[in-house]
């Protein structure tokens, strides 16, 4: 049973870490590349800031983005704001987005979300929690997956592997955690590989941050998997 109080108090809790390690940057730095191929700090902190928009607009049954080109050019037209310029948008977005999450809404209802991708409305408050704490590593400041919250971390590593759960491009897979707990997903094949890892590693590789290496995998190679 998702706990919507608690997942807004989490995103809540997550914007402040975010906002206080970031605004130990300068402009020069928020110029700089980040982890994300062909994005700088500032392309990360415009994004959270449009999706926080964004996500308010799923919650209020408008369309997520006007359009991928839209969404682009103003993540681009915002990259490369001050740092002072960028963090009250990301605080201003953030509380547009608390307010719309602590709003009275039926939860089960079913939302859109970009391209064509479709959930329940009681999801949207993890994934934006999800955009928050991964971003914020993508940043190179020295938050790391290893320091994302043990709760976030079990519910990511599930929720990804239910994404790729049934995918024609992915092997079947047992995701084995280092407590031995096995999660299944993948989509082709009778026999599943089992991959063991930690979890922060498990965490990396499904959501294509970390290259896998620190993986096992038993009976079988590590096989690719698409982008999200």
């Amino acid at each position: 049973m998702i706990d919507h109080a608690h997942d807004l108090v989490s995103v809540r809790g997550a914007t402040e870490r975010l906002l206080t390690a970031a605004a130990t940057l300068d402009n020069a730095s928020v110029t700089e590349s980040s982890r994300l191929p062909g994005w700088s700090r500032g392309h990360v902190l415009a994004h959270l800031s449009r999706n926080a928009d964004a996500l308010v607009n799923v919650l209020r049954g408008q369309p997520m983005y006007p359009s991928a080109e839209a969404r682009d050019a103003d993540i681009e037209r915002d990259a490369p704001r001050p740092l002072d310029v960028q963090l009250a948008d990301l605080r201003d977005s953030a509380e547009r987005f608390q307010e719309a999450g602590a709003a009275p809404a039926d939860w089960s209802r079913t939302v859109e979300l970009r391209n064509g991708v479709t959930d329940s409305a009681s999801r949207v408050l993890f994934r934006r929690w999800i955009e928050v704490e991964l971003h914020h590593v993508d940043l190179g400041i020295g938050y790391e997956l290893e320091d994302l919250p043990e709760d976030f971390v079990q519910r990511e590593i599930t929720f990804l592997a239910e994404r790729f759960l049934g995918h024609p491009d992915v092997p079947s897979l047992l995701i084995e955690e280092d407590d031995g707990r096995r999660i299944p997903t993948g989509g082709h094949g009778d026999i599943a590989l089992v991959v063991t890892g930690r979890r922060a590693d498990l965490l990396g590789w499904l959501a294509g941050r970390r290259d896998g290496s620190a993986l096992t995998v038993h009976d079988g190679t590590l096989p690719p998997l698409p982008p999200l």
